[in-house]
């Protein structure tokens, strides 16, 4: 979803809003450098495989509600995409108090990162930017890109439809705003999609003529 490449698997990384997910997980094992922010790490481990028990059956059952908004190719059916969801969050369990020791797992998210500037070479963020557009309002979801392009040279978010697979109503805002503010911005279409329409992420960079950032970001 993000076609990371050999060259940006040696770079900094900053996964926003990641969740129990197995990225930083496997990007670990493959020698990555690669640093996750979220909320939830302020919680153990048991804490967390609690809360996952408790809502597991309830995302299912929307999932189930809505497969017709899903692709279902390589990822085939509802119990397929169960496994895969369960074995993800199996990795993070099993990785997270090394991480969280070893500074991979850090409590913070987006508009808010206790990072220094440019700090990353990278940051992504996956399903949350532009998915939660209703739940999250233009402000937030403004505030929150120009923050993850503090820290990090360039970033990239997946997918830019809002739940329900409707197109967010906050692209188009987001392209105009980082344009202003001299940031190159793309939308790239991606060999990934599971979700109908989900299938373009937004880049981020620095333009090469004014690699410090505006005084408006400072």
């Amino acid at each position: 979803m993000f076609v990371l490449t050999e060259d940006d698997l040696r770079r900094r990384v900053l996964g926003c809003a990641d969740g129990p997910a197995g990225f930083n997980a496997e990007a670990t094992r493959r020698g990555m450098r690669v640093t996750s922010c979220d909320p939830l790490y302020a919680f153990s481990a048991e804490q967390i495989r609690e809360r996952i028990a408790a809502t597991a059956e309830d995302i299912l059952e929307q999932t189930r509600r809505n497969r017709d908004e899903f692709v279902w190719d390589e990822i085939t059916s509802l119990e397929h995409l169960q496994r895969l969801r369960m074995s993800a969050m199996e990795d993070f369990l099993a990785d997270y108090d090394a991480g969280r020791s070893e500074g991979r797992y850090v409590a913070a998210g987006v508009p808010s990162l206790p990072f220094p500037d440019e700090s990353f070479d990278l940051a992504i963020c996956s399903h949350f930017l532009f998915l939660y557009s209703e739940q999250l309002g233009p402000q937030f979801h403004e505030d929150a890109i120009i923050e993850m392009c503090r820290v990090a040279s360039e970033v990239r978010i997946f997918p830019l439809i809002a739940l329900g697979a409707v197109p967010s109503p906050f692209v188009e805002r987001a392209i105009a705003n980082m344009r202003e503010l001299q940031y190159t911005v793309t939308i790239d279409r991606v060999p990934y999609e599971f979700q109908y329409g989900a299938n373009e992420m937004m880049r981020i960079r620095r333009c090469l003529p004014c690699l410090t950032a505006p005084p408006s970001l400072r």
